[in-house]
């Protein structure tokens, strides 16, 4: 840019501020009076929003904040540490051990009340099949003999 052309411009911005100033010295007052009403409006439509908020604010905690809260404290619940985690697997192998251990003794229990005594003979023939003089089972042998009609 040369001087020149710096100064015309600088003479137009103030030819074109010189024909605006009467139109802002009209627009003033008239800024002033929106400027004030918008405030009056705002000032009116916060006093109508107050206690309409106020009464969603009510609603809410009468009916949605006790949800909230059940919600809340259930997950409270969930991430306590204190609490054990289920151990459900411990209960049937501690069920399984006790049986174990309780078979365990009345084994033991049973072979110490055993009798030492050897057999008497009269039971060890009552327990062998019946047989003939010629080594043959006889026809009133037990019923698991196993006799074949030829």
């Amino acid at each position: 840019m040369s001087p020149k052309n710096n100064g015309t411009m600088r003479d137009g911005a103030r030819q074109a501020a010189a024909q605006l100033k009467p139109a802002a010295e009209r627009a003033k007052p008239l800024a002033r009076k929106t400027g004030r009403a918008a405030r009056r409006q705002l000032l009116r439509t916060r006093a109508w929003a107050a206690p309409r908020v106020e009464h969603s604010s009510q609603v809410l905690q009468d009916t949605v904040a006790p949800k909230v809260s059940a919600v809340v404290s259930e997950a409270a619940r969930r991430l306590d540490p204190a609490q054990p985690r289920r151990r459900g697997w411990r209960k049937p192998i501690g069920l399984a051990s006790l049986t174990a251990a309780g078979g365990a003794v009345a084994a033991f229990i049973r072979n110490r009340m055993k009798p030492t005594d050897p057999p008497s003979q009269s039971s060890t023939a009552d327990t062998r099949p019946a047989t003939t003089d010629n080594g043959q089972p006889s026809s009133d042998a037990g019923v698991n003999s196993q006799v074949h009609p030829s």
